[in-house]
Order: structure tokens, then C-alpha cells, then sequence
């Protein structure tokens, strides 16, 4: 129920063309932040004019040092590389892992297409062990669907 009634109020902060897209995403991280208690590091990564890196544009959370992360490096360059959603229950377990900090237990990252390009994507670390579903990621494709439409 809480992804419901949380799309309209994405589709709201998305579309207050009063502040800049920038100013928006960081709206919708903190919204991610601040409802889904198991949501604890949001953020937007996107690619980096014609490098083959991905650029933080913003994010709600501990700071980061991974401003830049390479295509196919962690979990962010490989869905870079791969175009597909890739949810992650035990991030120690991943060989590719790059590792933002001790607590985090969890990631998932959806990329976000514009016209058929994967331009970015959205990127959220869980302290808690497994906690995404499905439902998870059909909401952040949908969110990823509404920031398409405002770049």
C-alpha cells in the first residue's frame, strides 16, 4: 500500500517546475529516505557525458566517496553495462561490490532510460539484511519512468 500512495506524491515533486531537476531528484531521494524506513542511503547516479563512468548527481544519506564509478565496476557500473534492474540481498556476497560503507547490508539498482538509452539510474543501500521484493522494483521503475520525463 505505501508504493501506491506514494506515486502521486512523486508525480507532484517531479512536476513543480519551480525548482530545478536537480532540486527534484533530491526531493524524491528524501521522500524514498524518509518513508521506506528500510530506504537508508537514495540516490541518482547518471552517465557521465560520453565517458564511460557514471556521475552522483544527488543523494540523501551517509556522504559517499563513489561520486564517479566506472561502467562495469559495483553494482551501479554493471547495471550501467547490463540495462537491467539488479537487486542485491547480501552484498557481501558479491565479488563486484564496492562497498559505501560497513552497515550497508543491501542494494538495488534500476536504470532509468530516455528514449531507449540507459542514461542512469537510481541506487538505494539498505542497512537491513534482504528487504527488497518485486514490489520494490516495479515502483522504482516507475519512479525512474517519471524522472525520464522531466530531463
Amino acid at each position: 500500500m505505501l508504493f501506491k500512495e506514494l506515486k502521486p506524491k512523486v508525480v507532484d515533486i517531479l512536476n513543480n517546475n519551480d525548482n530545478s531537476v536537480t532540486d527534484r531528484l533530491h526531493e524524491i531521494c528524501q521522500l524514498l529516505s524518509d518513508t521506506i524506513e528500510y530506504y537508508d542511503w537514495v540516490g541518482f547516479y547518471f552517465k557521465n557525458g560520453d565517458k564511460k563512468e557514471l556521475k552522483l548527481r544527488t543523494y540523501v544519506g551517509e556522504e559517499t566517496d563513489h561520486e564517479i564509478i566506472p561502467f562495469g565496476k559495483g553494482i551501479c557500473g554493471q547495471v550501467a553495462v547490463s540495462n537491467e534492474n539488479f537487486i542485491v540481498p547480501d552484498v557481501q556476497a558479491q565479488d563486484n561490490y564496492i562497498a559505501c560503507s560497513f552497515s550497508v547490508k543491501s542494494e538495488i539498482v534500476i536504470p532509468l532510460f530516455k528514449d531507449g538509452e540507459n542514461i542512469g539510474q537510481i541506487d538505494i543501500d539498505s542497512e537491513t539484511p534482504d528487504p527488497f521484493t518485486e514490489e520494490d522494483e516495479r515502483f522504482l521503475e516507475f519512479v525512474n519512468q517519471e524522472v525520464a520525463k522531466i530531463l
